[in-house]
C-alpha cells in the first residue's frame, strides 16, 4: 500500500509546512517511514547551509515525530526529489502547493510540474493551507473508462480496505457525453472493485459546465483523498497527467494522489 515510505519535499514556506503536515499524517495512518528532503542547486555553499537550516526548522515543526532528514544537490527540485526517492525506495512523494495560488487549492510550480510528468513514484499534492485530520475519511478515484483507471480501481480499493474507509468512484459529466454510458461505465468499475476486494464502492457522476463546477457538484468529506491514474500517454512506471486530470487536480479542495502507470 502507498505510504510504506513517504518522502516530503520540504521548503521553508507555507507550501513546505502543508506538505510536511500531510506527509506526517500519512505515515501516522500507515505506520510507514518518513523522510524529509530539501533540494538545493549546485555550486552554492551558502544555499547548502540554508538547506540544512531548513531541515532543522522542519524538525521543529514535526516535534517528536520520527523522521530522516536529507539535503541533496540537484539542478531541479523535482529531479532531485525523484532521485532521492528512488535511492531510499520511497513509494510516495508529497509536495505542497506553489506560492501565489488560491487558498484551499493546488497551484502547480516547477517542482510539482516535473513530478507530475516524470516521477517513478506516486505523487501527492497538498492544497494551500490544508490541515490534515487525524484519520482519512474516504478515498475517491477520478474514473474514466480506460485501462489505467481500470487498473487503479483495484489498487485504490485495496488501499481503502486496508485503511478501513469507504471507496468512491466519480466520473465527470461536462455535458459533452452520454450520461447513460458514463453511468454504465461506473457500474462496471463498481463491479470490478467488488471482484478485486469485496468492497462495495460508492459511485457518482459529477455534472458541470467545466471541471471546477463538476467537482463542486459532489460532496467532499473532511479527510477525503482524491486519486488520479496516470495518462495512457505515460511511460511505463512513470507519472504523466493528461489535460483533464490536471484540471481536476487544480480544482480539488482535498489532497490529490497521482499513480504512476503500471503502479502495483
Amino acid at each position: 500500500m502507498i505510504g510504506a515510505h513517504v518522502i516530503v519535499g520540504y521548503t521553508n514556506d507555507a507550501g513546505g509546512s502543508d506538505a510536511l503536515a500531510l506527509g506526517s499524517a500519512i505515515t501516522r495512518v500507515t505506520g510507514g517511514e518518513l523522510t524529509v528532503a530539501t533540494i538545493y542547486p549546485p555550486g552554492s555553499p551558502g544555499l547548502a547551509v540554508e538547506a540544512q537550516a531548513n531541515l532543522a526548522h522542519a524538525a521543529e515543526e514535526l516535534g517528536p515525530v520520527t523522521a530522516e532528514y536529507i539535503t541533496y544537490e540537484s539542478r531541479g527540485s523535482g529531479r532531485g526529489l525523484s532521485v532521492v526517492a528512488s535511492r531510499i525506495r520511497a513509494d510516495l512523494i508529497v509536495v505542497g502547493s506553489a506560492s501565489g495560488g488560491a487558498p484551499g487549492r493546488i497551484a502547480i510550480g516547477a517542482t510539482s510540474d516535473h513530478l507530475l510528468h516524470l516521477s517513478s513514484e506516486a505523487v501527492m499534492l497538498a492544497p494551500a493551507g490544508y490541515l490534515p485530520p487525524t484519520e482519512p475519511a474516504r478515498l475517491t478515484l477520478a474514473y474514466v473508462h480506460r485501462p489505467q483507471c481500470d487498473a487503479a480501481v483495484g489498487q485504490v480499493a485495496q488501499a481503502a480496505l486496508r485503511l478501513g474507509v469507504p471507496l468512491r468512484l466519480i466520473t465527470l459529466d461536462l455535458r459533452t457525453e452520454d450520461q447513460g454510458k458514463l453511468r454504465d461505465d461506473l457500474a462496471l468499475a463498481v463491479r470490478l472493485a467488488w471482484e478485486k476486494t469485496g468492497i462495495e464502492a460508492e459511485s457518482e457522476v459529477a455534472e458541470g459546465h467545466d471541471v471546477a463546477a463538476a467537482l463542486r457538484d459532489v460532496e467532499w468529506l473532511e479527510g477525503e483523498l482524491l486519486v488520479c491514474a496516470a495518462s495512457e500517454d505515460a511511460q511505463p512506471h512513470r507519472v504523466f497527467l493528461g489535460e483533464l486530470a490536471m484540471k481536476v487536480l487544480r480544482a480539488s479542495a482535498c489532497p490529490v494522489t497521482v499513480l504512476p502507470r503500471g503502479f502495483s
